[in-house]
């Protein structure tokens, strides 16, 4: 601990003390986010060599993963939250309290969720409807990819200890080696010792298991493994809340990109590609904006550990300043590019129009989406998740309406897709920033 705070907590208000700190942790954050869906992605890669059955059972594993997953991402941003605020206070025993909850949880969860779906996989993978080869394939892999999701979910959780440390460069290194051993070991077990999408899967559970036990071996300092442990039922009960919260937006979320791809579908196969390509380039800047909102978690539990109402109301500002910067420069970008683009991901000249159509949507959308994204931060940051939850609730309820109204439930069109979704995200920005201003008053 410094004679201020600890050591790299935010005391100044100036821009650019503000600025440094803010890009010193979003980097690191925004390789963490492209490293994860590399495991997905090295599966992909070397199973698509393998036969397209294969492939297709990946895909219908890795959705349920996936899901899954990302509903367990409240450990790692309410973790942080509540880490950097008890920092801030310079409250070492709540800090840790929150730590070792937040790693018990996790594995706690991953361990219920391994055996939720080890017992479900056949009836899970069954429902997709997929062909026979393709559900044994899907199955086989979820069976086996299920045990590794106890070293997932802890590895979430490891995180938001070590970003509510500031600690954003050791997890993004642990994944990014996590992911190369789980390629060095896949595509020997795949194609030496011919297990195909089961080797696939062993791989990425040793690769999984090895983060994990790493990222808590990093941890371990601000675990207070020292001291004796006993369940404090407030700091669980905190937790849990949190994560209640930060689930609803997530699954509210997914809600909607679910809807959408359903309209997508209903509207022919022309529309659906073109609504994978522009989706796609969506999901890649997301990441981007997400890299700057992320960091709020932490700086600004920081500065409410400290009680410092201006030095919030400095992070705040240049977090939503940075994201907007972000979200008109990929507007501009994906609008001057929208004709071209599309050929990058096919030759069909119906889809590349109507995917064209879509990007420049897109690039409308990216800046409230800008707005949106850093305010979703903000308000973590704040722990104002019930709000949070809340709004999510509220906003996909408006959507359904909209996105399955008598009038265009039928199939109606990109362009009227994306145009649903520029301005779901443009109530999405207008509720967060009321509410961020409202609490920084």
């Amino acid at each position: 601990m410094g004679s201020s705070c600890a050591e790299g907590t935010p005391s100044s208000l100036s821009r650019q003390h503000v600025d440094r700190r803010l890009f010193r942790l979003a980097l690191p954050a925004l390789g963490t986010l492209a490293v994860e869906p590399l495991y997905v992605a090295t599966d992909t890669a070397i199973i698509g060599r393998v036969g397209a059955e294969e492939l297709a059972g990946l895909a219908a594993a890795g959705t349920i993963l996936a899901v899954i997953v990302a509903g367990t991402n409240f450990l790692a941003y309410g973790t942080t939250e509540r880490i950097a605020s008890a920092r801030g206070a310079q409250n070492v025993a709540r800090s840790g309290a929150f730590a070792q909850h937040a790693i018990l949880l996790g594995l706690g969860l991953g361990l219920l969720a391994c055996v939720a779906l080890v017992s479900s996989a056949s009836s899970i993978i069954s429902l997709l409807g997929a062909g026979p080869e393709t559900t044994s394939h899907g199955i086989r892999y979820l069976t086996v990819a299920a045990f590794g999701l106890p070293a997932v979910i802890v590895m979430v959780a490891a995180q938001g200890v070590l970003r509510g440390h500031a600690d954003y460069r050791r997890p993004f290194v642990v994944l990014m080696v996590s992911n190369i051993i789980n390629a060095a070991i896949e595509i020997p077990l795949v194609f030496l010792a011919g297990l195909s999408i089961t080797g696939s899967a062993v791989s990425t559970v040793i690769a999984q298991y090895l983060g994990a036990i790493w990222l808590v071996m990093i941890a371990r300092p601000h675990l207070q493994v020292g001291r004796r442990f006993s369940v404090q039922s407030a700091v669980a009960r905190d937790l849990l809340r949190v994560g209640g919260h930060l689930g609803v937006r997530v699954f509210s979320m997914l809600a909607i990109a679910t809807a959408s791809t359903v309209l997508a579908a209903r509207s022919g196969d022309a529309v659906l590609a073109a609504h994978q390509i522009v989706n796609g380039v969506f999901v890649l800047l997301v990441l981007c904006l997400d890299a700057i909102s992320i960091p709020a978690h932490t700086l600004l539990g920081e500065s409410r550990g400290l009680g410092h109402l201006e030095l919030q109301r400095r992070v705040s500002s240049r977090v939503y300043f940075w994201s907007g910067v972000l979200g008109v420069a990929f507007a501009i970008i994906i609008f001057a590019s929208a004709q071209a683009l599309p050929s990058l991901f096919t030759a069909d000249q119906s889809v590349k129009l109507a995917a064209t159509d879509g990007l420049r949507l897109l690039s409308i959308a990216l800046i409230p989406g800008a707005i949106a994204f850093a305010g979703d931060g903000i308000l973590i940051g704040l722990s104002d998740s019930r709000f949070l939850g809340l709004a999510a609730f509220a906003h996909t309820a408006i959507m359904a309406l909209a996105l399955f109204s008598e009038s265009i439930r039928t199939g109606p069109g990109l362009s009227t897709i994306w145009a649903l979704l520029t301005l779901w995200m443009i109530i999405r920005a207008f509720t967060v920033a009321v509410r961020s201003r409202l609490l920084l008053r």
